[in-house]
């Protein structure tokens, strides 16, 4: 059950609506003077979306204790502009060895609050690295760690595909973090309802408005992988029971610059036609077989 302390200043509020219309679980409706107001079992319904918030014209409506007048306002954006923000994005390996600032940082992190999840499923966690020292310990733990593991002579068959990364560790190279000053970490709650999906979103966002500030980024599959395989790298960055490490990002002051965007081999897309659904069995069961992997 949800406390919605909806509060409606009458002076200010038209009776549009709209806030009734854009709740997707009906959780509002008109009372006999046609101002807005919990309706039966609203509040056991409720997202905690602010949808209602968002949309009120005027200002009239405050949800859970947030003023309208603390929300920003909507602004129009140049289109081209973010277009070549997503044209320009570049995964970076190479980094300044020094921290962001601490402003920069706070802002990156703040960013976080606003990504959009299923269900409006706030629960997502992230864990930051955003002192170069402790990236060091991490980064000098984890390369031993698989120094040591890959090594072991019971396991050189299972092993044998990973040569190139023991040679590459013991060269001193770091193919796992890159140099990176600073890592973030997003798990899910293994209950959640789009638990690989939301996080995905989460790191985009984050990826996107890191390099709007001029700020480095890379995703980081090696790093995930670890992860999966070491809990006590869970541990350390303070991961709860209950929630999978989704992915990892990392993150610092660029030391290289590119100068113009990449021209990619486009992707294949297709626009659907009416109709066009017969398939035989066979068709059906390799269908639900590709979409479960």
């Amino acid at each position: 059950m949800t406390e919605m302390n909806l509060k409606i200043d009458s002076e200010k509020c038209v009776h549009c609506g709209h806030c009734i219309k854009d709740c997707m679980v009906g959780a509002l409706e008109f009372d006999e003077n046609k101002i807005p107001r919990v309706a039966k079992g609203g509040e056991n319904r409720c997202m905690k979306c602010q949808h209602c918030l968002a949309i009120c014209p005027t200002g009239a409506l405050s949800i859970f204790g947030k003023n309208p007048e603390d929300s920003e306002p909507v602004r129009e954006y140049n289109p081209d502009e973010i277009l070549n923000l997503i044209k320009n994005r570049r995964s970076y390996r190479k980094y300044k060895q020094e921290n962001l600032p601490p402003e920069i940082m706070d802002k990156l992190k703040n960013m976080l609050n606003w990504v959009p999840t299923g269900v409006n499923d706030h629960r997502l966690h992230f864990s930051f690295i955003d002192d170069i020292e402790v990236m060091n310990d991490f980064r000098d733990y984890t390369n031993k760690k698989l120094i040591e593991i890959l090594s072991k002579p019971a396991l050189s068959g299972v092993f044998k595909k990973f040569e190139r990364y023991k040679k590459a560790l013991l060269r001193g190279d770091d193919i796992i973090f890159r140099g990176a000053p600073h890592m973030i970490v997003v798990s899910s709650p293994i209950d959640a309802h789009c638990k690989d999906v939301d996080p995905m979103i989460a790191l985009s966002y984050f990826e996107l408005y890191a390099q709007s500030l001029g700020i480095a980024t890379c995703w980081c599959g090696l790093g995930y992988g670890v992860l999966r395989f070491m809990p006590e790298l869970c541990k350390q960055l303070e991961i709860p029971d209950n929630y999978k490490v989704s992915y990892v990002m990392l993150f610092g002051p660029k030391d290289i610059s590119y100068h113009r965007s990449v021209q990619p081999e486009p992707f294949t897309m297709v626009s659907a036609k009416k109709g066009n659904r017969e398939m035989s069995f066979v068709e059906k069961a390799k269908r639900f077989f590709y979409n479960a992997q």
